[in-house]
């Protein structure tokens, strides 16, 4: 998952942690005015693509964020990886270009031009010069809306996949996630990669491709983010010249059952011959929309999701020496998303650093954080704000994230308010409310002979 860098764990270096106090002071004190100056155009297209503009005009380039509703969560089950591999075909060959024409037209102006499937979404990403942005559009709107999927891109891309999915065996943190995601959420489609399985990958045909691009490539299933050196009359031309003619559709619609409500922990363990364990805990967290969402983020922030500050990765690395890192996390999508744990420690000490996080997690359910740990973390949060649009590329992914969420365009002057009014009840309340240290999913890779994991804690 490429979004919610609210949720995510900072692994910040030690020279920033000498500094970053007096940083985040000065981008505090900053914040609030560079925010609300932010200058965004909105609009739709007469055949619904839903068009955002941020112009800046500091560098002649121009950066395009196309976000379609049509990520992997709409895979049919036995053909789990179809959003993927259609996406990863889109610049492999159009009905006017070859995907070695492609190619070298994407070199010769210098732009950059790439598609990648999510669980919830696909995105394609174009980076141009501002001379050549006819030809940018030009290649876009073709990968867009002509693509090929000839059949022997699509065996290609799918070995490339398979061979992927093979190499993932030997990654224990992958290991550890997949099963997790599997135990976690049941029947909802979040409980399968992306990328799909071995067993589901070889069964998407030519003829699923394409019926999954015609029923979710449509304007009325887009955003379009576009930021850079650029106008609104111009961006209205090349949408209009370039997919103009994009026809709508009918998007299907989509029954997501509910994840399953675990009534104790479970534990699963992928036995390897590993010097060192690899740990998820968790269980299920929230969707972007909740709006507990800015406390949660300052509390995780606390709890384990603010590096060397927060309070996981101080008891155990800094007081304990359990592992050399631990890092917490909400990933908060368009449905509840998980809530994680993940460690690596030494098989013997496995036990030891698995009921500290349990502790530490019972501990900010039970007790007020300290008045230092909710400034701290509210000090980052709102000073590294900024930091999350300076540049182009940043501010078109973000935009287009704010639109499919629906958070609104005052969400660039409200997310620091949001965060500066989390108080320590609002952590105790959203830390007893999401937060269950009793029933919880752990998955470990590790040599159980050694590390004899086990849940009574």
């Amino acid at each position: 998952m490429d979004f919610h860098p609210e949720t995510r764990s900072q692994k910040l270096p030690p020279l920033f942690l000498i500094y970053g106090i007096a940083l985040w002071t000065v981008l505090l004190w900053l914040t609030p005015a560079w925010a609300g100056h932010i200058a965004i155009e909105r609009w739709t297209t007469r055949n619904g693509i839903t068009l955002l503009l941020v112009e800046r005009h500091s560098l002649p380039m121009v950066q395009v964020e196309v976000l379609l509703k049509a990520g992997s969560v709409f895979d049919p089950e036995d053909k789990a990886g179809l959003a993927n591999l259609t996406a990863e075909l889109l610049a492999e060959g159009t009905s006017s270009r070859s995907a070695t024409q492609i190619a070298e037209e994407i070199d010769f102006i210098g732009a950059s031009l790439s598609a990648s499937a999510d669980l919830d979404y696909t995105t394609v990403s174009l980076r141009v010069l501002k001379k050549d942005i006819n030809a940018g559009f030009d290649l876009l709107s073709d990968i867009l809306t002509h693509p090929t999927f000839a059949p022997e891109e699509v065996e290609r891309n799918r070995e490339l996949v398979l061979g992927g999915l093979m190499a993932e065996k030997d990654e224990p943190g992958i290991v550890a996630g997949k099963v997790f995601d599997k135990l976690l959420f049941g029947a909802h489609p979040y409980h399968r990669p992306v990328e799909g399985l071995e067993e589901t990958v070889p069964r998407i045909q030519r003829g699923d491709i394409t019926a999954f691009h015609k029923d979710y490539y449509r304007p009325n299933n887009t955003i379009m983010a576009i930021v850079g050196d650029t106008k609104k009359e111009e961006v209205q031309e090349l949408v209009k010249k370039y997919l103009g003619a994009w026809g709508m559709g009918k998007i299907p619609s989509l029954q997501i059952p509910t994840p399953p409500k675990p009534t104790a922990p479970k534990l699963e363990i992928i036995d390897k011959d590993l010097t060192q364990a690899n740990i998820l805990l968790g269980h299920l967290g929230i969707e972007r929309a909740n709006p507990d969402f800015y406390a949660l983020v300052v509390m995780n922030y606390i709890l384990g999701g603010g590096g060397f500050s927060s309070r996981l990765l101080t008891v155990i690395r800094e007081n304990q020496g359990l592992a050399y890192s631990v890092q917490s996390g909400y990933d908060a999508r368009y449905y509840p998303g998980s809530f994680t744990v993940s460690l690596q420690t030494k098989n013997a000490t496995a036990n030891t650093a698995i009921h500290e996080v349990l502790t530490q997690m019972q501990q900010i359910r039970s007790t007020p954080v300290a008045d230092q740990e909710l400034d701290e973390a509210k000090s980052y949060l709102m000073g590294s704000f900024p930091l999350r649009m300076d540049t182009n590329a940043k501010m078109a992914r973000l935009l287009s994230h704010v639109e499919y969420f629906k958070l609104g365009l005052d969400y660039f002057d409200h997310y620091p308010r949001y965060i500066q009014a989390v108080t320590k009840a609002d952590i105790l309340r959203v830390a007893k409310k999401y937060l269950d240290p009793e029933r919880f999913i752990l998955v470990a890779v590790a040599r159980q002979k050694e590390a004899k994991i086990k849940l009574n804690r």
